[in-house]
């Protein structure tokens, strides 16, 4: 009998020191609101929402019951971040999600104070986000993009797979991380490779992006990320005018786009509940170091391929992480 008390009084003071902790890391009841920002339009970022979704379901965390998510989406707009970004702010949310560079820098505009996680940011120490990778400082951490060395590599495998190569356009929005302007202009150059880098910020000006492109013909396109709002028109006109195009999303290929290269977003958005989650339960963002992609995707379309006739080497068929027939 001695024994069976004494057993169920150290049961109990067990639960009694583990109560404090449970509730210092999940208040009871407790209902976290998360602002997430992206400037694309719903439909083009739904594969990273629910990515981010997902991660946060595997942590605990289930939209209606202990968070609410507050999506704002600049539907390729990007001069609406700025009030959405506000938006958030005014609706008092505990921490702001947002990706890429443009919508993060809008979030840092609107609040010093409240957390900020980035899903993705090219270059956030050149962006002036975080003071430094391994020390961010501020409110503000999450993850990074090596821009200018994937930059490089895409105007590489637009020259392996286009072997006369000698000028191709970098269709840009005027919110691009520099980075990626200057690594697709310096690894042009190095390839003996003209870059002409030509800045879309909406349908009408990507209309006359194309026509001009036709009186002054290049031999590809590497289309940067923020431009996905705008992939199905530029895949068009690639195909009709018989243009290689590389970008980062393997959305675009799947989407009829001939490369994609860059990291697996949909990692980076799953991951990005990690840092959500350490946050909410008192982790300072300053504190936390930003991490670097671990997953990347290079897909290659060889049907657009046929279809522009051109024949992808061996040597980039291998590397491949998936090749669409």
């Amino acid at each position: 009998m001695k024994v069976r008390r004494s057993l169920i009084l150290a049961l109990a003071r067990g639960v009694l020191l583990v109560m404090p902790l449970a509730a210092e890391a999940q208040p009871a009841g407790k209902v976290w609101r998360i602002g997430y920002l992206s400037p694309l339009a719903a439909s083009a970022d739904s594969i990273h929402r629910q990515a981010f979704s997902q991660g946060l379901r595997e942590l605990g965390y289930v939209e209606g019951q202990n968070v609410t998510i507050e999506s704002r989406y600049a539907d390729g707009k990007f001069d609406r971040l700025l009030d959405l970004a506000a938006e958030l702010v005014r609706l008092k949310v505990d921490l702001i999600v947002a990706a890429p560079t443009p919508a993060v820098r809008a979030v840092q505009q609107a609040t010093r104070t409240i957390p900020i996680v980035m899903a993705f940011s090219g270059d956030p120490v050149g962006e002036g986000f975080v003071a430094g990778l391994a020390h961010p400082g501020g409110n503000i951490t999450g993850h990074s993009a090596t821009v200018a060395e994937m930059a490089a590599k895409r105007v590489e495998i637009l020259k392996t797979v286009v072997r006369d190569l000698s000028r191709l356009a970098f269709l840009a929005n005027a919110a691009t991380v520099r980075q990626a302007v200057t690594g697709t202009e310096a690894a042009g150059r190095t390839l003996g490779v003209q870059v002409t880098t030509l800045l879309v910020r909406n349908a009408t000006e990507l209309d006359q992006i194309f026509s001009n492109l036709k009186k002054e013909p290049v031999g590809g396109l590497i289309v940067d990320l923020t431009l996905q709002d705008h992939s199905r028109e530029i895949i068009d006109f690639a195909q009709k005018n018989h243009l290689a195009t590389v970008s980062g999303p393997r959305q675009f290929v799947e989407a009829g786009g001939l490369i994609a290269y860059g990291p697996h977003f949909p990692d980076l958005f799953r991951r990005t509940a990690t840092y959500v989650d350490k946050i909410l339960k008192g982790a300072k963002p300053g504190e936390l170091p930003v991490e670097q992609p671990s997953k990347f995707d290079f897909v290659i379309n060889l049907k657009t391929a046929k279809a522009l006739g051109l024949t992808i080497p061996q040597s980039l068929l291998l590397r491949a992480d998936q090749v669409i027939q």
